[in-house]
């Protein structure tokens, strides 16, 4: 089982199912767009798991006041439909997957 984020803010409903996933992305495979601002498209809930190493996760909503989130091994965070946020490098390697939800 997946330790949950202490930075997780908002949880997937219950009835969420995964249809897609991405991954596992290391640093050279990571898609540059989720090193910017970006959002999920309505309906849509991710759940990122790093597999090794640390990432860091923000959100970019104002609500976090810029803090980076630092994810772990095993940690796992669920990111909800619209709202903005971003990963950022922690200088270390890692290995990610995200699997996107809807309900």
């Amino acid at each position: 089982m997946n330790a949950i984020s202490a930075g997780q803010r908002f949880a997937a409903p219950e009835a969420a199912r995964a249809y897609r996933s991405i991954g596992p992305f290391d640093a050279d495979s990571l898609p540059a767009g989720l090193l910017r601002e970006h959002r999920l498209k309505q309906g849509t809930w991710a759940r990122l798991t790093v597999l090794w190493g640390r990432i860091g996760f923000a959100w970019d909503d104002g609500e976090s006041d810029g803090e980076v989130i630092v994810l772990q091994a095993n940690d796992t965070i669920d990111v909800p439909p619209v709202i903005p946020h971003h990963l950022e490098s922690q200088g270390e390697e890692f290995r990610l997957a995200i699997e996107f939800l809807a309900e």
